[in-house]
């Protein structure tokens, strides 16, 4: 694993990601998950270009506020993907399977805080995330106690697919996140930018001949809004702009357009529009 430090890295710590959300207020991190952490969520997701961002963002309620954690508004983030050999949990998702799951290493790169997270989608379309404290060092491997917790997880959630199996790291993502919260809703919405994409070459899940190894895609911008059954407000901005939810997953989409021999037919649109 490289140094703790993405390359998408490049806005400076409590830069504000856009103009539009210089003059919202602030709201810190104990009281977003206080009043917003939607661990049982509806999540809709989406893609669009970076230059189309700041007209979405000017037209957000002044009540609507922005994660700030140490004057740092725009965070930068890892992940590291586990999967099968078989890549059971990518297939899930590409066939797809409504019920399915998601393991993965988040590390907060601004705190050097890691956590191992299980997500896992039931048969109403749910998605339920479960987390674990986690070394720093350790965010690349799947531990003995790692590996117990996913597996008490997908098996409190009746999820198959991982028992017995190996699981290894699969892809790396990184990029910056800026988080808003919307208190009309008691919602959240997230906006990922200097986003990049690298599979795991030393690893056997992954084929030699699966080129490029690595994706940036500097001109994207995602956002994935996170509340109930509601749409939130930041919603409807985004469809009064045009913008309509994209079936797109940082994982499965990556894999997809990383990997050119996997099934890519659930995130094609997406694909052929921003990363072909």
């Amino acid at each position: 694993m490289s140094a703790l430090a993405p390359s998408a890295a490049a806005v400076p710590a409590g830069v504000v990601l856009d103009v539009p959300l210089a003059g919202l207020d602030t709201v810190d991190l104990a009281e977003l998950t206080d009043r917003a952490s939607l661990l049982t969520r509806i999540d809709r997701k989406y893609v669009l270009p970076r230059s189309a961002l700041d007209a979405v963002l000017a037209d957000l309620d002044p009540g609507v506020r922005v994660l700030d954690i140490n004057g740092v508004r725009s965070s930068a983030y890892e992940s590291v993907y586990f999967d099968t050999p078989e890549l059971t949990s990518f297939l899930m998702a590409a066939h797809p399977r409504r019920r399915r799951f998601k393991i993965r290493t988040r590390t907060y790169v601004d705190s050097a805080q890691s956590y191992l997270e299980v997500k896992t989608r039931g048969g109403r379309g749910v998605t339920v995330k479960d987390r674990l404290p986690y070394a720093l060092d350790d965010r690349a491997t799947l531990t003995t106690e790692g590996r117990r917790y996913t597996d008490t997880v997908l098996d409190e959630a009746d999820i198959t697919g991982a028992e017995g199996q190996d699981l290894v790291p699969t892809l790396t993502t990184r990029y910056l996140r800026t988080t808003l919260f919307i208190p009309e809703s008691s919602s959240r919405a997230t906006i990922d930018t200097g986003l990049s994409w690298a599979t795991v070459p030393d690893r056997p899940a992954v084929r030699a001949d699966a080129l490029p190894l690595r994706l940036d895609r500097p001109q994207l911008a995602i956002v994935e809004t996170k509340s109930g059954s509601r749409a939130s407000a930041v919603d409807r901005i985004l469809w009064a702009h045009g913008h309509r939810p994209a079936t797109m997953s940082k994982y499965g989409t990556g894999m997809a357009a990383l990997r050119r021999d996997l099934p890519a037919n659930k995130w094609a649109p997406v694909l052929r529009r921003y990363f072909r």
